[in-house]
């Protein structure tokens, strides 16, 4: 029989790609993961890796095996939350992965809310780029991810990998100082502006906005901290596009004018479909989604609850 601990291994490698990275990702040392692999090769019967130069990649029978371990991966995490259904309680450790706005508008009253009613269940919580956390949720470096989805641009789908939305967020254009007065993308061609940085979804977004609308911004402030972009826009120093979950938090909504047309990004939860009957996940997806449908009820600042993807 094939040993559990080598399938792990060797699917882990066929996800990071080197025997370096597997072994970060796994605790292990290389050379411990070179030589289960060879282990695993050997009760296989047939080569599972080939070294093409300096690196080591699978062979067509070492795919078809990581096929196979990725399901009894699977089914082995469904076994364990059917277990974890028996119990009393809600307990056990989520890992979550979150984005900054997210982090700060939804993540606090959601962990109240745990800790009130699931006093045994922890929650560590890691701020990451979407499009990373969702690749590191279909690794299993966490159980769950709130991420983002911009105007025409999709945040990447994996297999076995199931969203539910969270909030339709609207999107802003903010001003203050020598810019108060400005409503729409045309009264600040010449403004000062601070965005995310090159690559980001939001960056993209932004840039198009502006270009559609007949001008090139002149970033003066690059930043992924949106904390960062509230305190430029207050400050007068530029303008800025923010999501609802920003500018609906303490005065920013009197900065804040709607685009023409409307825009919104859509924010969402996405886990593995082997974790459907975990209580623990679903308690944490659960208050995620409670504080939300809590945010949207504050009149004219915050986001709505989303119907769907």
């Amino acid at each position: 029989m094939l040993d559990l601990t080598g399938l792990a291994m060797l699917r882990e490698f066929a996800v990071r790609g080197t025997l370096a990275a597997t072994a970060e990702a796994m605790g292990y040392s290389p050379s411990a993961i070179s030589q289960q692999l060879a282990a695993l090769e050997r009760q296989a019967g047939v080569p599972l890796t080939v070294r093409t130069g300096r690196r080591l990649r699978l062979t067509p029978a070492g795919e078809r095996l990581v096929t196979h371990a990725d399901a009894v991966l699977a089914t082995l995490e469904e076994a364990q939350a059917e277990l974890r259904l028996n119990r009393e309680s809600v307990r056990g450790t989520v890992k979550l992965a979150v984005f900054q706005s997210a982090a700060l508008a939804l993540v606090p009253p959601a962990l109240r809310a745990i800790r009130a009613a699931h006093p045994k269940l922890r929650v560590l919580v890691t701020q990451s780029e979407p499009g990373a956390a969702l690749a590191d949720t279909w690794a299993r470096d966490f159980d769950l991810v709130v991420a983002e989805e911009y105007p025409h641009h999709s945040a990447p789908h994996y297999p076995q990998v199931d969203r539910r939305p969270l909030v339709t967020d609207e999107l802003r254009l903010c001003v203050g100082g020598p810019w108060a007065d400005a409503t729409t993308l045309a009264d600040v061609a010449d403004a000062s502006w601070v965005m995310e940085p090159r690559g980001t979804a939001t960056r993209h977004f932004a840039e198009q906005a502006c270009r559609t609308a007949g001008f090139e911004p002149d970033v003066r402030f690059e930043t992924a901290d949106l904390q960062a972009h509230v305190r430029f826009i207050e400050s007068g120093l530029a303008v800025g596009l923010l999501p609802g979950l920003m500018w609906g938090r303490g005065d920013m909504a009197a900065l804040a004018h709607p685009l023409r047309p409307a825009a919104y990004r859509t924010v969402f939860t996405a886990a593995r479909r082997s974790s459907r009957h975990d209580s623990a996940i679903a308690a944490v997806r659960t208050a995620l989604e409670r504080a939300a449908q809590e945010l949207s009820t504050m009149a004219g600042t915050a986001p709505s609850v989303a119907p769907s993807l």
